[in-house]
This record gives structure tokens, sequence and C-alpha cells, in this order.
């Protein structure tokens, strides 16, 4: 081979292409359970590849010259404490803390995209003419999407983590606020392309951070596993747009395959929310529908674990539909094990999970994969609702507003529309939770005071290990 094709970029640019292929499989692999293991793997070995690469084609063209080792020595020190970091915080996080985790990771991105999108115009290439303006625009437009994901992110991360109230954030004419963002960010992108004055990057970098707390706060928090979605999606777009500034073809490519994979599944959970795509862009779900008067919802009925256990017993079919509650006592384990114990008794045992359970996209499938319930009994929604009204018993463990029949029944609901577990028309329903509180969107739950509804009060995991001693 003629040694000019092997310069340090034409060897970089084959490591991307592989590596951008390997994303591509990461993607294809976490789309199922079985493969989900191998879509890590690929995913991993992809990122090492894109990072052993871009390390190696800053440096090459300038080896052992004293401010390029010096650079290098920064470099691999950042890499190390970030590596380090990041291999902590992963370890020791729980399955009820991945969802702020990840929004806060989300946050980095975007704050990279704003750091990257000021050094473009602080330290600007040789261009001139029509290169010139393309140049303005992207730092303009990657710092505005950067700085959107920033705030954005680190609200979704305050909700999630309780550090600030789920309750959305309703300002007077706030769909006017947001639009009006949108539409000063068109014109003083237009106006930083024909003049490229530092005060109008500072603006726009003030108006997106504003925005993005803005789109967030305004979303309540039954809608958050949708928000922790976008926002991964416009992490995806800042990171694309710093691949434009740094001239990095595979930042481009990873951040096109995160974008629209994240805007994607977005997409999905809105149709299986019955919300609309673009009010989540817009920051839209935050207005509530109108309320009715508060009424009297009724008496509730308890159980205790020996009743429940006879309940199970002597049922034909059960259906487990869990929520977050289940993932904050980490009852997944003895919910396997009950599981076990009634097939084995020949009780056909089927898991029941909304797209939205948890607080974030496949949150309860992970938990149920972790506890080796076997994938073929795991159903989503819509593959089971229709079975409920032949079901025997459902045990509701942890999930409140996904089985809230509220939103089937109550015009007037903030959650009305909203497609739900209609776990209600089964024949006996036994809801396990600590105490009659609201769901993480704070509405009512009239299921609890059906005729047919049993609340088994205390800790999930500890009722359910005492069902597991009456059988």
């Amino acid at each position: 081979m003629p040694e000019n094709l092997l310069t340090p970029e034409s060897i970089a640019g084959a490591a991307y292409i592989v590596a951008a292929l390997l994303f591509i499989l990461s993607l294809a692999g976490l789309s199922k359970h079985e493969s989900a293991r191998s879509g890590v793997t690929y995913g991993i070995i992809g990122m090492a590849i894109a990072l052993a690469a871009t390390i190696w084609l800053t440096f090459a063209g300038g080896w052992g010259e004293p401010s390029v080792m010096v650079g290098l020595v920064l470099l691999i020190v950042a890499v190390i404490i970030g590596a380090a970091i990041g291999l902590w915080r992963a370890r020791i996080v729980k399955m009820t803390g991945m969802p702020e985790l990840i929004a806060l990771l989300h946050s980095f991105v975007g704050l990279a995209a704003v750091i990257v999108g000021w050094n473009g115009a602080l330290d600007p290439p040789a261009l001139e003419g029509p290169l010139a303006d393309i140049h303005h625009a992207e730092v303009f437009i990657g710092v505005f999407i950067g700085a959107v994901t920033f705030t954005g992110s680190v609200v979704a991360f305050l909700k999630l983590s309780a550090r600030m109230k789920s309750a959305p954030l309703v300002l007077p004419g706030k769909n006017v606020l947001n639009l009006g963002a949108l539409v000063v960010f068109v014109g003083l992108t237009v106006w930083y392309v024909m003049d490229s004055q530092l005060w109008l990057l500072i603006v726009v970098t003030a108006l997106a951070l504003a925005l993005g707390w803005h789109l967030v706060a305004s979303i309540g928090g039954g809608d958050m596993p949708v928000v922790v979605s976008m926002l991964n999606s416009y992490s995806g777009w800042a990171a694309a747009a710093a691949g434009f500034l740094l001239n990095n073809d595979l930042l481009i490519v990873t951040g096109a395959l995160v974008g629209s994979s994240g805007a994607y599944l977005s997409y999905i959970m809105c149709k299986a929310m019955n919300r609309s795509f673009i009010s989540v862009i817009a920051g839209g779900f935050g207005i509530e529908a109108p309320r009715k008067g508060d009424e009297d919802l009724g008496e509730h009925h308890e159980i205790q674990a020996q009743d429940a256990a006879e309940l199970l017993k002597n049922a034909s079919s059960v259906v487990i539909t869990p929520g977050y509650g289940m993932a904050v006592a980490q009852a997944q384990y003895p919910v396997a094990e009950l599981t076990q114990k009634l097939r084995e008794r020949g009780i056909d045992v089927r898991f029941g999970i909304h797209p939205v359970a948890g607080r974030l996209p496949g949150h309860m499938n992970v938990l149920l994969a972790e506890a080796k319930v076997p994938y073929d009994i795991v159903e989503e929604m819509d593959e089971i609702n229709d079975d409920l009204a032949e079901t025997s018993v459902v045990l509701v463990i942890g999930a409140n507003d996904t089985v809230n029949p509220a939103a089937a029944e109550d015009p007037g609901s903030p959650i009305a529309g909203m497609p739900v577990l209609r776990v209600w028309e089964a024949d006996n329903v036994i809801v396990f939770k600590r105490s009659m509180a609201s769901g993480y969107a704070g509405v009512p739950n009239p299921l609890f005071y059906r005729d047919n509804a049993q609340m088994l009060f205390g800790d999930a995991k500890q009722r359910v290990e005492d069902i597991l001693k009456a059988f």
C-alpha cells in the first residue's frame, strides 16, 4: 500500500468507521433482552477504539515536541480521572438512582458542547467568506443546544432525586415564553453570522440556559421518563454540534445516532402515553387539565399477607404490574421467587409493564432481568391489557399512576387520556403500598377504593416475603 495512504488522518478515519459500526451494532443489541449484553460489549469496544484513535490523531503530527507532550499528559490525566469517577459512580449507584444518574450524565454532554462552542468562538480557524459564516452558525447553534441540554438535565436530575418538587412550574404565558425564546434565538443566530460579536454569544448562552431550565421545570413528575429520553436525544445533537466544530466525523455520527434514537424512543413513549411529541420538545407537558372538585372516594379495604397468599393459591391466573416502588424496596428478588412458586403450582403468571413504569424507559425490565425472571412472561401494556378482565388476581407492586383508572374515566384528571394498565377489570387486585399517598404525578388513585381492590401496606419486599412464608 502506498505510504501516502497511511496518514494519521486515514488511519483514524478507518478506526472511526469501525467504531461507528460497533455503535450501530450496540444499539441493535440493546433493543432485545437476549442480545443486550453483547450490545453493551460492542459499545464499550467501539468507544475504546474511538478514544484511542482520537488521542493518537491529536498528537501524531507533533510527537516529541514539548508542548504536545504536555498536552498529551494533561489529556491522559483527564481521561484517568473521568474514568475513575465514572466507574465509581456506576458501581455504587442503586437501580433507584439510575434515572437521575443518567440525567446528570446528559448534563455533562451539554456542558462539553458549550465549552467546545466557546472555544470555537474565542480561537476560530482561519476561514473567510461562506466558510466563516458556516463556522459562526455552528458555534452559535452548538452553544444553544448544549446550554439547553445542560440546564434541562440538571433540573431533571434535581426532580428525579427529590431535590426539587416534581410538580410542574406553570408560569403565566409559559408557551409564549418558550416560543419567544426560540424566535429570539433564530434572530440572534442570523445577527451573529453577519457580525460575530462576543456579546451575542453571551446573550444566547444565558437565553439557552434559562430556556433549558424552564422547559424541564414546566414538566410534571409523571412525565419524567419521557423527559429523560428526550434529554438523551438533546445530548446526542449537542455532541453532533461539537463534532462539526472539532471536525470529528465520529462525534458527528455518534451524536446523530444518539439524537435520532432518543427522539424515536421519545416518540414511541409519547404515543404510549397519548401525549403530543411536539409538546415534549416544547416543554408543554406541565399544563394540567382542569380538575374536578374534591370528592369522597370512599373507604379502602386492607388485606394481610396470609389472606393474600390464600387468594393467590386459589387463583388460576396472576398478573404482576411493577412500578418504581418495587425498585425502591428492592423487591424484585422475592417477586421472582413468588413467581416461581406460583408457576410450580400450575398458576399462569405474567408481568404487565407500562411503557413508563419507573422513572426511566425499561426500568422495570432491567430489574426483572436482574432477578432472572423469564423474558417470555414479561409483556408490554398493549399485549396484556385485553387479558386483565379474565385474570384472577393482579398484584400491583409499587405502581400508582400507571394503573390509575382516572386516566381512562375522568376527563378532568391531569393524566386524562394517558393509556394505563386496566388492572381494575380483574377479579381481585392487591395493591402493595406504604401508605395511601398519591404517586409521583400527585394524582389521587380511585383504584385503591374499588370493591375488588385491597391494600397490603408496608415495605413491598417484606410483604412479598411474608406471602412466601405463608405458602
